[in-house]
């Protein structure tokens, strides 16, 4: 049975946030969460309650479903915000819905704050077989998690543990005033087949098929830790061995460690490594085709493009790349013989007075990036291609294009710093300047 002490138990993990945000629909779940948190808060102390209340402008009635929110907050004495978002045009008005709550959310929260959401039992069932007829992996069998980062902090859902009929009760013994927002009658909506006619035939065929499927994400959960477990292994012994400057801050794994596992263990590496980094993991047909590519050929340079990442092997190493990589650099004057952000997102040039180095002499300075062909004499050495001294140092294709290279009007003067041209080098008592490319800045 629900109560504001049961309830209290499921918040203890979030009793350290500087702030509680409810995200507060109008619903009878979020009207059930805001009305449970307002007594616990007469009784015990808790973080500052704020309520965030989503206006889509999807229905005509959604200014008077602002208007309950607000009222119904006042009456309890917690702050609310309330965020007006648009949507643009699309198929999937639930998917677009989502994002924006999502981003509205996030938007909001403070650091360390915490995102309390109203979803229950039926909503994880909901969403549980949903993802089983989309053909989910594990990671989808498990369902909703209880709590996950989100922006700053963290979303939380209290309610998992208890059924609509549950709060339901509460919301009666209570008199609680709730929003029925028609879009949950409205059969063009998936998650509206699910909930009326497909969860009560197999609760009606099989009784305990319910409690079967949410002991099952439990079990998925558990697996899916397990893997997560084996992933952070193979991530520590795949990630050492570059201490190269220019490639030391970016992510990479050492490809003959990687190759060498099983494909489920390259598979379950790769999708944690990504998910790591903040990004979706890829779909499953296309990692595997990527996995193909890397088993034909040892050499190989094979590359898989996902939404705002890349996935690539070069220099004996896998990349996980932005995908602002692939835009090209820019080329741009040295305005002043100094420090020097680069276009483009290209980091910075840190130009600094030096006892060896770079002299400066009159002329045009500027920043140019390869096209093909270019040579440089280094002291004591022949004039060489600049695409060998960037192979032998085995900087990876995909950053050569990338590289800065300082000109004096026609004459290439230094390759990032790392080579200087012999004509351009200090001697004697010549002022120097010591040139370092950063090319990763916060």
């Amino acid at each position: 049975m629900f109560s504001s002490q049961e309830l209290l138990r499921q918040l203890l993990p979030c009793t350290d946030a500087p702030a509680w945000w409810l995200g507060l629909s109008g619903g009878m779940d979020s009207m059930v969460l805001l009305d449970a948190l307002a007594e616990l808060r007469n009784t015990h102390s808790l973080p500052p309650i704020k309520a965030l209340h989503i206006h889509h402008g999807l229905h005509v009635d959604a200014d008077l479903w602002t208007e309950h929110c607000e009222q119904q907050c006042r009456a309890r004495g917690v702050e609310l915000v309330v965020e007006r978002v648009q949507l643009a045009l699309g198929a999937s008005i639930e998917a677009q819905a989502r994002a924006a709550r999502y981003q509205a959310f996030a938007a909001h929260m403070g650091s360390a704050d915490c995102l309390l959401l109203a979803h229950h039992q039926d909503d994880q069932l909901e969403t549980l077989l949903f993802r089983m007829l989309r053909g989910t992996g594990l990671r989808g069998l498990a369902g909703m998690p209880q709590a996950r980062p989100l922006a700053q902090g963290r979303l939380f859902r209290p309610l998992l543990g208890w059924s609509r009929a549950q709060l339901l009760v509460w919301a009666e013994s209570r008199q609680l005033c709730w929003i029925e927002d028609p879009a949950n009658r409205d059969e063009r909506f998936a998650r509206t087949l699910l909930r009326y006619d497909l969860l009560p035939c197999l609760a009606k065929k099989w009784p305990a098929a319910p409690s079967n499927l949410l002991q099952l994400a439990e079990h998925t959960a558990e697996a899916n830790l397990i893997l997560d477990e084996r992933a952070e292994q193979d991530l520590e012994l795949a990630r050492p061995g570059v201490t190269d400057p220019w490639l030391r801050d970016w992510q990479s794994l050492d490809a003959t460690y990687v190759q060498a596992l099983s494909i489920p263990r390259q598979s379950n590496l790769l999708r944690y490594w990504c998910r790591l980094n903040q990004y979706a993991p890829p779909p499953r047909r296309q990692l595997q085709a990527f996995l193909g590519q890397l088993a034909a050929s040892s050499t190989g340079q094979p590359e898989m493009r996902v939404d705002d990442y890349r996935l690539c092997r070069s220099s004996g190493r896998l990349w996980l790349l932005p995908d602002a990589i692939a835009r090209p650099p820019v080329p741009q004057t040295l305005g002043t013989w100094g420090d020097t952000p680069l276009a483009a997102g290209n980091g910075r040039l840190l130009i600094r007075p030096a006892e060896q180095g770079v002299r400066w002499f009159a002329g045009d300075w500027h920043i140019a990036y390869r096209q093909g062909g270019e040579q440089i004499k280094l002291p004591g050495r022949p004039t060489q291609p600049l695409k060998d001294l960037l192979q032998q140092a085995g900087i990876p294709s995909w950053l050569r294009i990338r590289v800065p290279l300082l000109y004096c009007d026609e004459q290439l003067v230094s390759v990032a710093g790392r080579w200087n041209a012999q004509e351009a080098s200090a001697s004697g008592d010549e002022t120097a300047f010591q040139i370092t490319w950063v090319p990763l800045t916060d």
